[in-house]
């Protein structure tokens, strides 16, 4: 399945991917601060490539990064969106 620009739906939920104008390797991908971080510090920032989705906290941009495949990015999101990860 070609992931630099295809749109998933299941369960309600669609999810788009698309290949960063950046994306000639990770260390080229432009990361960017995700529309939900607030303004108090709480920041998220990812980069999506054609093989990998990574996250990171924007305070610590030395620290550990997640990496998911899309696969495994589409599965995260639909459990989210579905309170699997609820308190």
């Amino acid at each position: 399945m070609d992931w630099t620009k295809n749109s998933q739906c299941a369960s309600n939920a669609c999810l788009e991917w698309r290949k960063s104008t950046y994306s000639d390797g990770l260390n080229c991908v432009e990361w960017r601060k995700s529309s939900y971080s607030s303004n108090n510090g709480s920041c998220v920032e990812y980069r999506v490539d054609t093989e990998v989705i990574q996250i990171r906290d924007s305070k610590d941009k030395e620290g550990p990064v997640l990496t998911f495949t899309p696969k495994e990015w589409e599965a995260f999101t639909l459990g989210v969106k579905d309170g699997q990860f609820d308190l």
